[in-house]
């Protein structure tokens, strides 16, 4: 078996082969990551383990706390910020486990965008071609883990920033019910919708990553058997204008799935989608949230080095009184409860994670409205989850010839449940 050091260096070699253009991950820990290979090599050796994550290769998401240094975001407005005291909690956590943490992978400014692109330190291409968008805003993990540069990456999602890169790079990524994983020592956007959640090659991967962040024993993932599982389509809104080979591809899966035992039926949910646009009309919960976060530098009236497209959301949520934030969260509660009420009859909704495959990052730079028009079509779909404070996940969608994902949602707090049916389906889509 080859050694966790071996397999470092053998990434460490292809990073540093393109380090010049190197967009994916924005620092490596070199030193760090050897001494934990070498422990975990040592152990391995004598017999001893700290569990399944013990000698993994992990990269973080530049949002996240490392003892000693400034946590950027992505951002140059924090490039001198104070260093961290401490570890994030979920660095903590993957290190007690025998993690090696790599680095830092890039992501949009202060996680805000879906596309994937950071106009300061540069947009990673995607892992099936570097000539289209990543998707965001946890781009450079979806690619660290779509390119094998790491074994499983760590990223947040806010309205689908894990399973958006997941979809477009072909890999797994599970968000959880939010604040199931802790958010201490993670740069926030929006502390109602923020959860923290893995991408990786296989959902057994992003179950044990994720048992460990929320601070669970990790177990052995037991696929739910298909038979008697019910799925609900959301068809309506959430499947407008889905390019044809995604819709194809979809639809093939619902079939395999259907002739596998599952029960698969409709169920609408367009009337309670169209609440909640109705209830975030004057702002969304995360641009009114993160212009809290951001209040002091956006009321400050000097010019900053943040990305316009950043820049524009919050400041128009900024300007949104404080009546029509409660008002909007109170709103939201109701939706949620609404929501789940809807989902009792089913396990899992299943639609498309995106309704395309990855734009060039080319056409994203040269058309603004096209850029804009895209960003929302990424979003639509998976933000959702958030809005309605469920748990959701992003599987590879074989029948497409670039990557293309399928999302199932689970209702709120049914990780565990959610994770053993996409395990089901992980090995029947792949079969």
């Amino acid at each position: 078996m080859q050694s966790v050091r071996d397999r470092l260096e053998n990434i460490l070699s292809r990073l540093a082969n393109r380090a010049a253009d190197e967009k994916v991950y924005s620092k490596l820990y070199v030193e760090a990551a050897h001494a934990a290979a070498d422990a975990s090599d040592a152990r391995r050796k004598a017999g001893v383990s700290l569990g399944p994550l013990d000698g993994r290769i992990v990269s973080i998401k530049d949002l996240f706390d490392v003892a000693g240094e400034p946590t950027t975001a992505g951002s140059l407005l924090l490039t001198n910020a104070a260093p961290a005291a401490r570890d994030a909690a979920i660095v903590q956590r993957l290190r007690q486990a025998g993690a090696v943490i790599l680095g830092k992978t890039s992501m949009t400014e202060f996680a805000f965008t879906a596309i994937g692109d950071n106009t300061h330190y540069g947009t990673p291409g995607n892992a099936a071609d570097a000539s289209l968008i990543p998707g965001g805003s946890s781009s450079g993990a979806g690619v660290a883990v779509g390119e094998g540069t790491s074994d499983i990456s760590i990223g947040s999602d806010t309205g689908g920033s894990v399973r958006i890169p997941a979809s477009l790079n072909g890999v797994v990524g599970f968000k959880p019910t939010a604040m199931r994983v802790p958010l201490t020592g993670a740069f926030p956007l929006s502390m109602t919708l923020d959860s923290i959640g893995p991408l990786a090659r296989s959902v057994a991967d992003c179950a044990i990553t994720d048992a460990i962040m929320a601070g669970e024993e990790p177990a052995a993932l037991q696929p739910v058997p298909l038979g008697g599982v019910r799925i609900g389509i959301p068809r309506g809104m959430l499947f407008g204008e889905t390019q044809t080979e995604v819709t194809e591809a979809f639809e093939a899966c619902i079939d395999r799935i259907g002739q596998a035992g599952a029960s698969v039926g409709d169920l609408p949910v367009d009337d309670l989608i169209a609440e909640m646009r109705a209830a975030t009309r004057r702002g969304t919960i995360a641009s009114m949230e993160g212009a809290e976060v951001h209040a002091d530098w956006l009321a400050s009236g000097t010019s900053v080095p943040v990305d316009p497209h950043v820049t524009g959301p919050l400041s128009r949520a900024l300007a949104v009184p404080a009546s029509a934030y409660i008002r909007t969260i109170r709103r939201r509660g109701e939706l949620v409860a609404t929501m789940a009420a809807r989902l009792d009859t089913i396990d899992v909704l299943a639609l498309p994670t995106v309704p395309m495959v990855a734009p060039s990052i080319a056409a994203m730079t040269g058309d603004e409205a096209l850029r804009d028009r895209t960003e929302g079509l990424l979003l639509r779909n998976t933000q959702v989850a958030n809005q309605f404070d469920l748990c959701a996940i992003s599987l590879p969608m074989p029948g497409t010839k670039l990557p293309a994902g399928l999302m199932l949602v689970g209702r709120h707090g049914h990780d565990h449940r959610l994770l053993g049916i996409a395990a089901a389906l992980e090995t029947l889509l792949q079969g």
